[in-house]
């Protein structure tokens, strides 16, 4: 049995429970000595805490014991303003239940995720919500996760069973490629994230789905893999659009390498979208406020961090959790895509 797997057993306070017969609240008033218990159901619930091996929730004592608690967050970086809307999520449920937020940007500290990790895991903190930049998971941090609970946001790890929040990324880019297609596109160049992410595996499976749907060889279509960043939105836009015969559509799999592109063309002489229609993903304020506004698909970055944090604070104090799952993507039609021109 791997390390994950006797995670995912460890017995809760729900087992227990279930075991004895009686209320969740009574079996954390025998644990806790927190109140009134009959003789007969105390000894109930001692006799499934022995049968299950049921240890309780370090981390949620004290939570409860403490005044001011603290959690973690690592987040690649802040200038993606993607990550600092779901690092805002988090800090808002965070502070209103009075716990203190320990951010983590290994970006901005130039320093790896393993050392960040390592230095996270030194503090006293009661969970962490991880946002991976890089598609792994350091093992300090893989070492906190077995004493108290790490939440996974917009990101799933091979190999790991870590709960997570996420957004449906598959569905909402093949339902934007499919809208591309339908204008009649067919010479199409795909900017993608970084290929160890899996984010950037599901928006390219689901264009590639698109692609099949609509007749056209996934194969055929040249992606050019990125890192979210504009800049590199930018110089992929470049390369993208030297090919001959040039793409007629550009499809970004963030709003970021969008925006860059977007620039590249304005740089260039290249008209948006009547010379190249060009479609980003996860909505940042600033695309609705573009010329043309950016056609892109909505991730709700606020909600995805608040349901980290919320789910982060059930697991600590029941073990379990109804905040995490998969969120909506949802296509926002816009000015930045239009049918090819003829002849083109």
């Amino acid at each position: 049995m791997t390390r994950s797997d006797r995670a995912r057993k460890r017995p809760t306070m729900k087992d227990v429970a279930q075991h004895a017969g009686v209320s969740v609240s009574t079996v954390s008033y025998v644990l806790n000595d927190s109140g009134p218990v009959a003789p007969e159901r105390r000894s109930r619930v001692l006799d499934a805490v022995r049968v299950l091996e049921y240890t309780p929730n370090e981390s949620a004592r004290n939570l409860k014991l403490r005044s001011t608690s603290t959690i973690g967050m690592v987040v690649p970086e802040l200038t993606n303003p993607f990550f600092a809307m779901v690092a805002e999520g988090v800090q808002k449920v965070a502070s209103e239940r009075n716990v203190l937020v320990v951010l983590v940007v290994p970006d901005a500290t130039q320093q790896p995720e393993e050392k960040q990790a390592e230095l996270l895991r030194s503090q006293r903190i009661d969970g962490v919500v991880y946002l991976s930049g890089t598609g792994s998971m350091p093992a300090s941090l893989y070492r906190l996760a077995r004493s108290g609970p790490v939440v996974l946001v917009d990101e799933q790890l091979s190999g790991m069973d870590l709960p997570a929040v996420v957004c449906d990324s598959r569905k909402g880019a093949r339902e934007v490629a499919a809208h591309a297609l339908e204008q009649g596109h067919r010479r199409v160049a795909v900017i993608g994230g970084p290929p160890s992410l899996w984010t950037s595996q599901q928006r390219l499976a689901g264009y590639r789905e698109a692609f099949a749907g609509a007749g056209l060889d996934p194969d055929s279509v040249p992606v050019f893999p990125g890192d979210y960043r504009q800049a590199t939105g930018e110089k992929l836009a470049a390369k993208a659009l030297a090919s001959r015969p040039r793409p007629t559509v550009l499809l970004c799999t963030n709003d970021l390498m969008a925006i860059g592109a977007m620039e590249y063309c304005r740089r260039v002489g290249l008209r948006v979208p009547e010379d190249v229609s060009i479609v980003g993903f996860d909505d940042l304020p600033v695309s609705a406020l573009l010329t043309p506004r950016l056609t892109t698909v909505r991730q709700p970055a606020h909600e995805m961090g608040s349901r980290a944090a919320s789910a982060l604070f059930d697991l600590l104090e029941n073990d379990e959790s109804e905040a995490l799952g998969v969120l909506p993507a949802t296509v926002q039609l816009r000015e930045s895509v239009c049918p090819p021109a003829e002849g083109t």
